[in-house]
């Protein structure tokens, strides 16, 4: 009677380690999937940002095109004096140009600094070049982190299952019952806290 009862004390200490092994994992695990999705929140919100900057680029160069398309229809229907084309034609290669700007800025907006060739960048950020986070790279990003953010819930559901087996086979009092549960626990915990640590190793490549 006496070894039985050692044996359960045993077991009831080989339980409460666990459960508080396994509490700590489900506790870092929530910290890290409210981290994480904190980052893939700002990630959306920087995407949104960059396709923003990328249609008000669109919008601008949308008007100047307009301009100076009216321009050259206006001189090919010779409405335009011969003494103003000079004037004209400046403007119009002026124009060209601005559209040709406005086409490389998107094009780095949309890429990033990163992605493209240190020549095509176009856009200035805080006084330099280069410095660009492309709104496609902002969209990977998020793409990536709510991949990991959904992991991160994965291994939550499998800790907390995890601790309930653990409860149950301290509650129960019948020996083999209180192994089975032991074991599920055992499972359970430790496949979630394989995917805890993916979790944790996919965000931290981002």
């Amino acid at each position: 009677m006496e070894k039985e009862e050692n044996g359960s004390n045993k077991l009831e200490l080989f339980l409460g380690l666990f459960l508080a092994i396994f509490a700590a994992m489900l506790a870092i695990n929530d910290l890290g999937g409210g981290r994480y999705g904190d980052d893939e929140m700002i990630a959306h919100n920087k995407g949104t940002e960059a396709h923003n900057w990328y249609q008000s680029k669109s919008i601008k160069q949308s008007l100047v095109e307009g301009q100076r398309d009216m321009l050259k229809a206006l001189i090919t229907a010779k409405a335009i004096k011969e003494a103003d084309r000079i004037a004209l034609d400046s403007f119009i290669i002026g124009a060209d140009a601005e559209v040709k700007r406005y086409k490389d800025e998107k094009f780095e907006i949309l890429k990033g600094s990163a992605n493209i060739d240190s020549s095509q960048w176009a856009q200035v950020k805080e006084g330099k070049l280069g410095q660009i986070v492309g709104a496609e790279e902002w969209e990977a990003k998020a793409d990536a982190l709510g991949s990991a953010g959904d992991t991160f819930d994965l291994a939550s559901v499998f800790l907390q299952l995890c601790l309930v087996m653990g409860a149950m086979g301290l509650v129960l009092q019948a020996l083999n019952l209180r192994k089975i549960f032991i074991v599920m626990m055992l499972c359970l915990g430790t496949f979630g806290t394989y995917l805890m640590a993916k979790a944790y190793m996919a965000a931290m490549l981002i």
